[in-house]
């Protein structure tokens, strides 16, 4: 339900000329000193260049503990709206609710964050996310037992959370050196990745032994790691004044003008689309268990399908030396795509219940791949008064596109049959992608 300054852009620069991203590296975030290539095994291991700069590693280190707290309360909200009402429909009803405060405002906070001192922002929102967390478990430990509160409190959680998830990744590219942005990308998604496999196994240990209500708690204690590490943040002003003067409707309008005018950035937006509307299976998870996987056991299937593609990107993140120092970003995105859509297709077409969990985990580190270098792109071939508006819509892609899957999984599964509607699913992504790829070269071509 719920998931150092750097030079611009020479803005003159032609439109149609993607094929190599800008020089974004700062003055005041120097590359690494030059190192020899790394021996044996580390070659492979996860790439930890951006944790010598402080600044990010004070960022990532409090994402390792919020991480798994905000997966706390996304356990906890839907448990206790099904406790309320014993209907899942209210479950998804509630999940509804918070989508379209994540949309106006990550979209109105990509524009904030593009007008105001980054770190600023950072410290409002990540304290109203705290708030509401604590307003979570006020209403549990008081019973006020009420579904609209939790939909009001869940909706004004996701908007600041839309206020905060843009200025948050924007500020990367002003903390680390473009060359090792895959890198600060790969560390962050392996994170985040974790949490949602940890997350929600801790939340299942502690209802029995603290309640459900002290899982809101443990949530807004988690966020203060993040608000104390944004307090040790360096300021984050914008570089340029905005165009637009403040952040309002014609700022936002200028983002969707400036991805219209920069194909590497609408098609990278286009690939993560095409990966998760068309092949992304979970809708079909229940499904499958019940009756595909059922001799397993039903319970067993269903919790390692959820779990396989978090799994899968941990691996890959665990791994992102053997892939983080690619320079043709553009390249890496479509075969990462195309990976995930035969990996989709393979899980479709197993029978045998850990060949599909094999498939699945494959899609995960496909995914990885695909994260660490779509938001390389968005983050250096933008200009830096740019980032927090392709941020806020990059934002609302991920967001989206997976609940639109679940719509249009849902309904093939029901006429299709599961197996088919997913095997299918994962081919069309093989074949929009590569037809993307061989029909505009812009992304194929781009490269830092």
């Amino acid at each position: 339900m719920y998931r150092a300054t750097r030079n611009s852009v020479d803005t003159s620069e032609s439109s149609t000329d993607d094929s190599t991203g800008p020089d974004t590296a700062a003055p005041s975030v120097p590359p690494a000193p030059a190192r020899g290539a790394r021996p044996g095994w580390r070659r492979w291991a996860m790439d930890t260049r951006p944790l010598r700069r402080p600044a990010y590693r004070r960022l990532w280190s409090s994402t390792i503990v919020t991480s798994v707290g905000s997966q706390l309360t996304a356990v906890a909200v839907p448990k206790q709206i099904y406790d309320i009402t014993g209907s899942s429909a209210w479950v998804g009803y509630a999940s509804l609710a918070g989508l379209l405060p994540l949309v106006v405002f990550a979209l109105w906070g990509g524009a904030i964050a593009d007008s105001m001192d980054r770190r600023k922002l950072l410290l409002i929102t990540n304290s109203g996310i705290a708030v509401t967390s604590l307003l979570f478990w006020t209403q549990a430990v008081t019973g006020v037992d009420s579904v609209f509160v939790l939909m009001a409190l869940l909706a004004l959680q996701q908007a600041f959370f839309g206020l905060n998830s843009p200025a948050r990744t924007a500020s990367i590219a002003r903390l680390v050196p473009a060359d090792e942005l895959p890198a600060a990308n790969a560390l962050g998604s392996t994170v985040m990745q974790t949490g949602l496999v940890a997350g929600p196994l801790l939340a299942g240990a502690l209802i029995p032994v603290i309640g459900l209500s002290e899982l809101y708690l443990l949530d807004a204690l988690a966020l203060c790691a993040t608000v104390w590490a944004v307090v040790r943040l360096p300021a984050l002003p914008p570089l340029t004044t905005p165009a637009s003067g403040r952040a309002g409707w014609r700022a936002i309008a200028e983002g969707f003008r400036y991805i219209s005018l920069h194909k590497v950035l609408l098609l990278s937006f286009l690939a993560d689309i095409i990966a998760m509307v068309l092949g992304m299976p979970r809708a079909l998870f229940p499904q499958l268990a019940a009756q595909t996987y059922a001799p397993y056991g039903e319970g067993l299937a269903l919790g390692l399908l959820f779990a396989a593609i978090p799994i899968g990107a941990v691996a890959g993140g665990l791994m992102s030396g053997t892939f983080s120092r690619a320079r043709r970003h553009g390249l890496m995105v479509i075969a990462a795509v195309v990976a995930w859509g035969a990996a989709v297709t393979g899980f479709g077409l197993s029978t045998n219940l850990w060949i599909a969990v094999a498939f699945l985990a494959a899609a995960g580190v496909a995914d990885m791949v695909s994260m660490v270098f779509r938001g390389a792109i968005l983050l250096s071939a933008v200009t830096d008064e740019m980032r927090g508006r392709m941020q806020g819509v990059f934002t609302v892609v991920v967001a989206g596109g997976p609940r639109l899957a679940d719509v249009l999984h849902g309904t093939a599964g029901s006429v299709f049959g599961a197996r088919a509607a997913v095997a299918g699913g994962g081919l069309l992504v093989v074949v929009a992608t590569l037809a993307l790829a061989f029909a505009t070269p812009a992304l194929r071509t781009y490269r830092i």
